[in-house]
């Protein structure tokens, strides 16, 4: 059994503005970087291997939070592609009937922004990298000392976090979501050998400090 955490990226200027970011790779701006200078992690993930997006946002809060320490990027942890949406408010984009924004509660898998990916494609390639994440059988590993398990910490976004959440905890994206993603928490699950992730700790999160 794994171990891992999600965590989602520190602040950006488009952030801020309630612009839609999806794919597009805008930095962590300079009040953002100086709050995640000022954190650390829980003392139980600080040896987790590192894992982020490709997007600058994600890799430099990782790198932030756990200097000199390698991040393994993958493209299947990018966050949703907004499509047509991003840089757009969100705001914006509800005030107009004729945009065909939707509420998170009102999504399904199958919500899909104009030219963008849907919940589920998100899924596919999630399932994917935890896949590849597993151990070798058994006749191909080596065990760990003591009998410790696997620890990985990834750096990714709310789109990739909540993918992974209704994974967790039995959500479709339909009703409100088990759990709302915040800033600067660890969302801690267990990846069990077939591939299912399953919930551990508080609905809270691990609180960076």
């Amino acid at each position: 059994m794994i171990r891992l955490a999600f965590l989602r990226h520190g602040v950006t200027g488009w952030n801020r503005e309630g612009r839609i970011q999806g794919r597009t790779d805008i930095p962590l701006d300079p009040e953002g970087r100086d709050r995640l200078a000022g954190l650390s992690l829980p003392p139980d993930w600080r040896d987790a291997t590192l894992h982020a997006s490709p997007l600058s946002r994600a890799v430099e809060t990782a790198t932030l939070l756990v200097p000199g320490r390698p991040v393994h990027t993958d493209p299947r942890l990018i966050e949703m592609d907004w499509g047509a949406w991003e840089g757009l408010r969100g705001i914006d984009l509800r005030a107009d009937p004729a945009s065909g924004y939707r509420d998170l509660e009102h999504w399904g898998w199958d919500f899909r922004p104009p030219d963008g990916e849907s919940p589920a494609d998100v899924r596919e390639r999630l399932t994917g990298w935890l896949k590849d994440l597993l151990p070798l059988p058994p006749q191909h590993q080596s065990p760990l000392p003591g009998g410790e398990r696997e620890t990985h910490l990834v750096v990714t976004h709310i789109g990739v976090i909540r993918v992974a959440l209704a994974l967790a905890w039995g959500w479709d994206f339909r009703g409100p979501p088990p759990v709302p993603v915040k800033r600067n928490r660890l969302y801690a699950m267990t990846l069990a050998a077939e591939g299912t992730l399953r919930p551990t700790g508080s609905k809270e999160g691990l609180r960076l400090s």
